[in-house]
């Protein structure tokens, strides 16, 4: 019965917080988007105590249910190795031992330092490379960049389809690559947890996982979990070759708590009843399981646990100085503008807080409904969202983005907040403008500035050719007239972000 409500909580929790990467309605954020924030990695990193503690005491409780319900990495591991089980039952129906699943001992020294690297990554600052085995947001770009493009094209055939009957129930969306390396980067670990999940089940989980070292530490003094009852117990091995943690070790009647994901599927397949979900102190535990477990302690282990301490606040420790040079970019002789400070999206308050903060799920990147996020190729900022104007600009009247961030890299701002928000100012380019290198009347960027901060000035005394002036005190860099700039190749007019956001 546990095991059949945990898949069944598992598989709610992965349809939603996968949908929140492929819809691009903003239904699904709009009511799915606290399911990205009780993700543990995003709840540290956002000081969200209420989530930490929550997991926490939860682990404490029944062990790390998190893993097996609320991670949609641990969910889709899950499913791989199912799909890979049902495989070799097919091929063996007469024995339910035929699992190529036993019992390993755990890797303690490797997983200490996967972690130890992890968390001095994310303390200096280097997200770019720590986030590449951060279990959310691995699977935020998976579904960003490999399923979101599905289901858009699904979308586009039905809205054909029903275009074709005069109904316009759909309607037909843009599908483009937003980044190579990006979907390389998501191709690749697909490719990898995916055949560790196929021959072993949670390889990834027990060995790579940050998460799943921490809360691995925090369950091996939780209050649940499987026990032995030792007298019903005939040896047989099932649940030991059924676990897919490979935790299970029937010679010792022990299990090893820091790498099972309290699944269930140990008791469901147990014919003796001898496993069991209870107290682990109860009369169903063996003095030896007790002994054997509390032998594991030391002291290693225990300054690990300490290292929860340090995640939670690795946010909010200063990076490494960054040196970005701000201010207005030289405009003589420029033929293609490049902007010296990168552009964050409004709520992000600085570049330094959005990069200490960022994962790279790319959550915001698939609610983005104007196309101005995209992954970054920078390595320093790698996978992190950036914004571009060639496709779109950011409308004053969105804020989509700062509501779905789960890691507080965008803080939720109303949309009154939004439009007194400066992150950077628009750059004039004159050898770009066709006012000047055609001789035309445009005004394209004045017309459709949304704040009234771009005005046509005379160039010079006779009043012949007329250029945009841009008053950047009610500049906030949305990017309207990057955008709508009739300039081709390179737009005349672009944006130059702010190192610090300021307000109008």
């Amino acid at each position: 019965m546990l095991r059949k409500i945990r898949i069944t909580l598992a598989i709610l929790f992965w349809t939603g917080i996968t949908l929140l990467f492929l819809d691009f309605t903003g239904t699904a954020q709009q009511y799915l988007s606290w399911m990205a924030k009780v993700q543990f990695l995003p709840a540290v990193l956002a000081l969200n105590v209420a989530v930490v503690v929550g997991l926490i005491v939860l682990t404490l409780l029944v062990g790390r249910i998190y893993c097996s319900v609320i991670c949609p990495m641990g969910v889709m591991q899950d499913f791989i190795a199912w799909v890979s089980k049902r495989r070799i039952f097919r091929k063996n129906k007469k024995a339910k031992l035929a699992s190529k699943y036993s019992y390993s001992p755990t890797r303690r020294i490797l997983r200490a330092l996967v972690l130890l690297a992890f968390l001095i990554l994310m303390t200096a600052g280097l997200n770019s490379i720590a986030i590449l085995i951060a279990p959310y947001s691995a699977y935020g770009r998976i579904a960003t960049n490999l399923m979101q493009p599905v289901y858009l094209w699904a979308n586009n055939g039905l809205a054909a389809i029903a275009e074709h009957y005069d109904s316009y129930a759909f309607y037909t969306v843009d599908v483009w690559m937003r980044s190579a390396i990006s979907l390389g980067i998501a191709v690749g670990t697909l490719v990898i947890v995916g055949i560790l999940a196929w021959r072993g089940g949670r390889t990834y989980c027990n060995t790579i996982c940050p998460v799943g070292t921490i809360l691995g530490y925090i369950s091996h003094f939780s209050i649940h979990g499987p026990v032995f009852d030792e007298e019903k117990c005939n040896g047989c091995r099932l649940c030991e070759r059924n676990c897919k943690a490979s935790c299970i070790n029937v010679k010792d009647h022990h299990v090893d708590m820091t790498r099972c994901v309290s699944c269930g599927n140990c008791m469901s397949l147990c014919p003796q009843g001898a496993m069991k979900f209870g107290n682990r102190l109860s009369k169903f535990s063996s003095k030896s399981n007790i002994t054997s477990a509390t032998s594991q302690v030391n002291e290693e282990r225990r300054a690990f646990v300490k290292g929860l301490a340090l995640a939670a606040t690795a946010a909010s420790v200063d990076a490494v100085a960054k040196t970005v040079d701000g201010g207005l970019a030289a405009i003589e002789d420029k033929a293609i503008p490049e902007r010296k400070t990168r552009l964050t999206p409004p709520g992000s308050l600085s570049v330094k807080h959005f990069s200490q903060h960022c994962t790279a799920c790319q959550l915001c990147i698939a609610a983005c409904p104007n196309q101005v996020l995209r992954p970054s190729d920078d390595l320093e900022h790698l996978m992190q969202p950036v914004m571009q104007y060639e496709r779109g600009y950011c409308r004053p009247e969105c804020n989509r983005c700062s509501q779905v961030c789960p890691t507080g890299a965008i803080r939720p701002i109303t949309i009154e907040e939004k439009t007194a928000q400066q992150i950077g100012h628009a750059v004039w380019v004159k050898d770009n403008c066709l006012c000047v290198t055609e001789g035309i009347s445009c005004g394209h960027c004045a017309s459709h500035c949304p704040t009234g901060a771009i005005e046509m000035v005379p160039l010079n005394e006779n009043e012949e050719i007329w250029v945009p002036a841009v008053n950047e005190s009610a500049c906030i860099g949305c990017g309207a007239c990057e955008n709508l700039c009739p300039a081709r190749p390179f737009s005349a007019i672009y944006v130059e972000g702010y190192e610090t956001h300021r307000e109008v």
